[in-house]
């Protein structure tokens, strides 16, 4: 079954604590909704680096992606309703839902193949 990863960009905080506790329930309620096809809940980025090609770092992001989740399901029309009804899209955020390609482990190996 493929695998489909959603990355979180932008969005806005909630402006206090409850409204804060009140998305975070409905983030809960949708991943509960999703049931066993939630891989990876949730992976939300902190203090992030941007490395250029000539080896320098420096802090900030070059994108305004913010996190994301693996799901899996059975197929992008599956994905992308799962994406639609999202908690995240209420704070003004966006999300880009694309399959994963997991690679076989020895691209060299006549048995090598790529796997869902």
């Amino acid at each position: 079954m493929p695998k489909y990863i959603f990355v979180y960009l932008g969005g806005e905080y909630p402006s206090n604590p409850e409204q804060g506790r009140e998305h975070f329930e409905k983030y809960q309620q949708w991943l509960h909704s999703l049931g066993e096809a939630v891989l990876s809940p949730a992976v939300p980025f902190k203090n992030t680096h941007t490395v250029q090609s000539n080896g320098s770092s420096s802090p900030g992001t070059v994108s305004t992606m913010s996190g994301f989740s693996i799901i899996q399901l059975n197929s992008m029309q599956e994905a992308l309703a799962a994406a639609k009804a999202c908690p995240f899209l209420e704070i003004k955020g966006t999300l880009e839902v694309s399959e994963m390609i997991e690679m076989a482990d020895d691209l060299d190996s006549e048995n090598s193949k790529t796997i869902n």
